[in-house]
């Protein structure tokens, strides 16, 4: 297989590992992993339609997938596009194999390590979809550079995206909440089309939970979803339209 890129290496704060595994949770690791994992090139771009066994209509992305329910149950409801999920925790790496075996999915694809690594390989307009819900907050000001949703990390998406393409975030931290609006709505690329509060405090008709949305549920904390589309490059230079309401 190919080597890691040789480029200067992101930081990376998560952890990567919790609890010893299990031995068939360890095996999976040893053996599906492999067979799964998008390893990146020495060199040039890599061509994501031809990671998958079988031909796709579309490719849909998820950003730390933790265990995986989300990942596993988007693929199970569509068997034409290629998902690819990225996630350094090995743990939820482990479960999330564990879900592929019992489902026989046969169309994700791991990349296990920080997706930043894969962004700088990937060519442009690439997704269709991309997910990244219920990530670190970083609460404490002093790490809210640690956010994923970042400048820099904005500028990616967007050259990732297709146009038209569909950004979908959620988080129960309203000050993240805050932070990914400020950071997205003003980005003439990107349009948000919610006008009332029950455009962003409801999921889409389309929503599957997360276990840390149910989290955060039992708990008794609301949830926020933001979804923005992705404006066609001719006319991304557009006025970005009004600028959106307050959330708090």
């Amino acid at each position: 297989m190919a080597g890691r890129n040789n480029c200067e290496e992101p930081q990376w704060y998560g952890r990567r590992r919790g609890h010893k595994l299990r031995p068939n949770r360890q095996a999976l690791i040893d053996t599906r992993l492999p067979e799964l994992r998008i390893e990146l090139p020495n060199a040039g771009r890599i061509n994501l339609e031809g990671v998958f066994s079988a031909p796709v209509r579309d490719i849909w992305l998820e950003v730390g997938f933790g265990g995986g329910e989300h990942l596993a149950a988007q693929a199970r409801r569509h068997p034409d596009i290629g998902f690819v999920g990225c996630e350094p925790y090995v743990n939820g790496v482990a479960s999330h194999l564990n879900l592929i075996e019992r489902d026989k999915l046969t169309n994700i694809r791991i990349f296990d390590d920080d997706a930043r690594k894969l962004f700088r390989v990937l060519p442009d307009a690439v997704f269709g979809r991309v997910y990244a819900l219920y990530s670190d907050p970083w609460p404490k000001k002093r790490h809210h550079r640690r956010r994923f949703i970042a400048d820099e990390t904005v500028d990616t998406l967007i050259r990732l995206m297709k146009d038209d393409a569909k950004l979908r975030l959620a988080s129960d931290h309203m000050g993240y909440v805050s932070w990914m609006l400020e950071h997205l709505s003003r980005r003439p690329e990107l349009e948000w089309r919610a006008r009332t509060k029950q455009d962003w405090a409801n999921p889409p008709s389309d929503w599957i939970k997360t276990r840390y949305e149910e989290r955060a549920d039992k708990k008794g904390l609301s949830s926020a979803y933001l979804c923005f589309s992705r404006r066609p490059r001719e006319i991304s230079g557009a006025n970005a339209g009004e600028k959106p309401f307050e959330t708090h």
